[in-house]
């Protein structure tokens, strides 16, 4: 510790106590230690001054001196400045003059024109859409459904489906048949239910479920494996957050092993030539619904049945637009709502002679006993977050024939 010089230092008279470790000594000393600075020691301070506190500090000018004297400006007469005023606009006026004959001598040269740019091809321009079937130019609508590219998105999702028409494969498959693909579909819409999942990724599971045993064997044993890992890639194609394979492990009540999935999955990725950007009919209903002003509960029952022709292997071959046209007009049909209009028939490129055939295989599907095993659906829409839409009355066969011819 620093002494103030000039003064000893004063020897204390208490007897000194027993000598302590080290470390209580360094204790001691953080104790005792204060904030204030000890006796003859400089004062602490920052290294720099603090910005935010400058406006309250007077720094002292060493250039400025103490007496310094002011100038009082000199007064002139009025006849002098009256002079000066003049020279100066004599000098403004012979300026103007001179630059007046250099423009004169010298003319500016005209800007180039730009050349006139080269029309696009007809295949960048955007479609043209018909005011009475435009749907998408409403300031109401939500910008992040790119409402200016919506009617080119579908379009080239529709064009897409021509490269995933599928076929009856049943009859290939030796070991399945079609009731064993309607209780895995079943089982899938229960797990997207579990896990709260997108009503785009069931769609799509099925879609690569139905690819994939198109071109290869599978066994019974096998089934369940090729639709937990068909579900597992959809979900990392559509959801946010997808289910890790420790849960699809756990929803199949660990009949098969974490290596079995993984592996599955590279199969099925192969079959499909990592191709899984699959139109599916989902999309295509939430767009034709728009362009009626279709309620939720409208909505909601067109999905209804969209979900139930998932089970049946007669709508595989069905492509995902016509499929969705037909959902939607069941559903119009329905609640009174009429029937295909020529905004529909403009968005969706289908016609009633085009629907009749599937809308007929609907109402049968709909019509029919429902089986007892296969509950899942229609126990799902029974709910009122669905509006109940499973516990309304079928269309009739001679109500739908009305709006189909």
């Amino acid at each position: 510790m620093p002494f103030t010089r000039g003064k000893k230092p004063t020897v204390s008279k208490i007897p000194k106590l027993q000598a302590r470790s080290s470390e209580n000594q360094e204790d001691d000393l953080q104790v005792k230690r204060s904030t204030s600075p000890p006796q003859g020691a400089p004062r602490k301070r920052t290294a720099f001054i603090d910005i935010t506190n400058a406006h309250k500090l007077k720094l002292s000018n060493p250039i400025k001196k103490k007496g310094q004297v002011k100038r009082v400006p000199k007064k002139t007469s009025v006849a002098t400045n009256n002079e000066a005023n003049r020279k100066s606009s004599a000098l403004v006026d012979s300026e103007c003059q001179s630059e007046e004959l250099e423009k004169e001598a010298f003319p500016a040269e005209k800007p180039e024109e730009p050349l006139p740019k080269d029309p696009l091809p007809p295949h960048l321009l955007p479609p043209k859409i018909p005011v009475e079937f435009d749907i998408d130019s409403d300031p109401a609508n939500d910008c992040t459904q790119t409402p200016e590219y919506a009617k080119e998105i579908f379009d080239y999702l529709k064009n897409r489906e021509e490269k995933f028409v599928l076929k009856d494969y049943m009859d290939s498959q030796l070991s399945l048949n079609q009731n064993m693909r309607a209780i895995l579909v079943d089982w899938l819409v229960e797990v997207q239910e579990n896990f709260e999942l997108n009503h785009e990724t069931l769609y799509l599971a099925v879609k690569m479920t139905d690819h994939y045993l198109a071109v290869s064997q599978a066994s019974r044993e096998s089934l369940q494996l090729i639709g937990s890992t068909a579900m597992l890639l959809a979900c990392k194609f559509e959801e946010r957050l997808p289910p890790c394979v420790d849960d699809f492990l756990y929803i199949c009540d660990d009949a098969y092993k974490r290596s079995q999935i993984i592996t599955m999955e590279g199969t099925i990725l192969q079959a499909l030539n990592f191709d899984i950007n699959i139109p599916v009919p989902y999309r295509f209903l939430r767009r034709y619904a728009k362009c009626v002003n279709a309620g939720m509960d409208t909505l909601t029952l067109a999905r209804f049945v969209c979900e139930l022709s998932l089970m049946e292997m007669q709508f595989v071959p069905v492509r995902a637009s016509l499929l969705a046209s037909a959902c939607l007009l069941i559903a119009l049909v329905t609640k009174d709502l009429g029937g295909w209009t020529p905004c529909l028939e403009f968005h969706s490129g289908y016609n009633t002679e085009d629907l009749a055939p599937v809308a007929r295989k609907l109402q049968h599907m709909l019509s029919r006993t429902p089986d007892s095993k296969l509950a899942t659906i229609r126990s799902k829409y029974s709910h009122k977050v669905f509006f109940e839409v499973a516990l309304m009355p079928t269309v009739t066969s001679e109500k739908l024939e009305m709006f189909l011819k």
